[in-house]
Formats: C-alpha cells, sequence, structure tokens
C-alpha cells in the first residue's frame, strides 16, 4: 500500500520521465523562414526567438566625424535587450529621463543558424535575413556615460529603443551595397550606404561570433550613417531600404 509521500515520489518521477529533453543555450538550431515565408507570423516568431540585439558604434566614418569621435580600429560594441523591439506601425516611448533622444537607421542582420567562431568567408550561411531598424539614442545620457566612463545602457536599453521592419530575404539585398534611408515627419534625415562601412557585415559577424555566440532569431545591427537627430513626441519616421523593404513608427 501506498504511502502519500509514495505516491508523490511516482508523479515526481514520471513527471521527469515524460519530459522533453532539456535544449542547451548552445545547441545547434535554426531559423529560417520556410520557403521563403518572410510575412508578419514569420517576424513575430523572429521577434519572440531572439535572446539579443547586438549592435555596432561608429561604424561610417562621416558619422563619427559628426559626433566628434575617432574612427575605430577594431569594431565597437554593445548590446540591446529584446525588450527594445518595436513592430513595424508601433511607438518609441519618449523617455523623462532624456531631454534629446536621437534616431539612427540601420541595417540589421537576422540570424538563422548558430554562429560561433567562423570564419568570414563562411559566415553569410549563417544568416537568415536582413530587416530595416532604428537604434534610439539618449544622446544626452550617452554623453555623460562616455564623460564619466561608464555603460551606455541607459542611454540605449531602454523599452521600445529598437524599432524593426519586416524580415526580408537574404537574397533580396546585397549587405555589401545597400541603401538606407529614414525620413522624420516626410523629410530625408538619412541617406547612407553599406558600402561605406569600415567593417563590412562578414567582418562583423566573424568578430562578434568569436566572442559571442550569435544565436537564432538574434539581430546585429550594423551602424548608422551619418545625418543623425533629435526626436520629438508626436514624431513619425519610416526607415526603408528604397524598394525592398520599409517601415513607419511613431513617438509618443
Amino acid at each position: 500500500m501506498y504511502t502519500f509521500l509514495d505516491l508523490i515520489i511516482k508523479i515526481i518521477k514520471l513527471k521527469i520521465n515524460n519530459r522533453a529533453p532539456l535544449r542547451t543555450p548552445f545547441e545547434p538550431h535554426a531559423f529560417f523562414p520556410a520557403q521563403n515565408n518572410f510575412n508578419k507570423s514569420c517576424r513575430m516568431n523572429l521577434l519572440k526567438q531572439a535572446t539579443k540585439i547586438v549592435c555596432v558604434g561608429r561604424n561610417y566614418a562621416k558619422h563619427a566625424k559628426e559626433l566628434g569621435n575617432a574612427l575605430p580600429s577594431t569594431p565597437i560594441i554593445f548590446t540591446k535587450p529584446t525588450t527594445c523591439f518595436v513592430e513595424d506601425g508601433g511607438s518609441v516611448l519618449y523617455p523623462d529621463i532624456s531631454s534629446d533622444l536621437h534616431y539612427e537607421v540601420e541595417l540589421g542582420v537576422v540570424i538563422g543558424k548558430t554562429l560561433s567562431k567562423v570564419p568570414a568567408s563562411e559566415v553569410m550561411s549563417h544568416v537568415a535575413g536582413y530587416a530595416i531598424a532604428i537604434d534610439v539614442t539618449c544622446r544626452d545620457i550617452q554623453e555623460q556615460c562616455k564623460a564619466e566612463r561608464t555603460p551606455w545602457t541607459m542611454a540605449k536599453c531602454l523599452d521600445t529603443f529598437c524599432p524593426i521592419g519586416p524580415l526580408v530575404s537574404p537574397d533580396k539585398i546585397d549587405a555589401a551595397n545597400t541603401e538606407i534611408t529614414l525620413k522624420q515627419n516626410g523629410v530625408l534625415r538619412q541617406h547612407g550606404n553599406t558600402a561605406d562601412m569600415i567593417f563590412s557585415v562578414p567582418t562583423l559577424l566573424e568578430y562578434v561570433a568569436a566572442h559571442i555566440t550569435l544565436l537564432p532569431g538574434d539581430v546585429l545591427l550594423t551602424g548608422t550613417p551619418e545625418g543623425v537627430g533629435p526626436l520629438a513626441r508626436g514624431d513619425v519616421l519610416e526607415v526603408a531600404v528604397p524598394g525592398i523593404t520599409q517601415a513607419t513608427f511613431h513617438v509618443k
């Protein structure tokens, strides 16, 4: 005859034996849309699967110059949490802690297959696609952090600070020669080309993945061209890879 404790132990053993196998964080797996199905549901799956947003600073010479920064000899890397994501049509929330919020349009590279310690010649086979995005930045807080030599977290990582557009098939975009644009209330503010990057997409992926494993759904933001500027509540932002993809966001 079973005691109450025996029954509890038996139930626990049954649950352990029948549970699905655990996946380790670095188990190889992939995010590649079936049959190039790059629709809204696919994008939602991406946003749910991503574990991090890896960003690159000062990757366009003219942008570094406009902010008075020296050109980097190696990529400048920082991260954003996935709580920064905002879908096409969504809103960027202007935080109370800043009075100088800026836009920075960037080409996002979406990882399709776990990437770790892979040479530049092979990294592109790990890319699921691209997305146009904005690296929203509290410029006043960033400048204070730089002056105090403290991390940029409160300048870059707040909720809604990474608006991101639709996922685009990798065969639609040439990462080495692609135009990216940003309009603020209908006025063109940024118009750059990835050909002007200091570090190319393969170089960036190799560099990051040598130190930080990139998982399926993760996004690499590749830097912004010149023309960054301030935002105001009520602004409408339109970002695009002209003729290929676009997205619209609002500032509240």
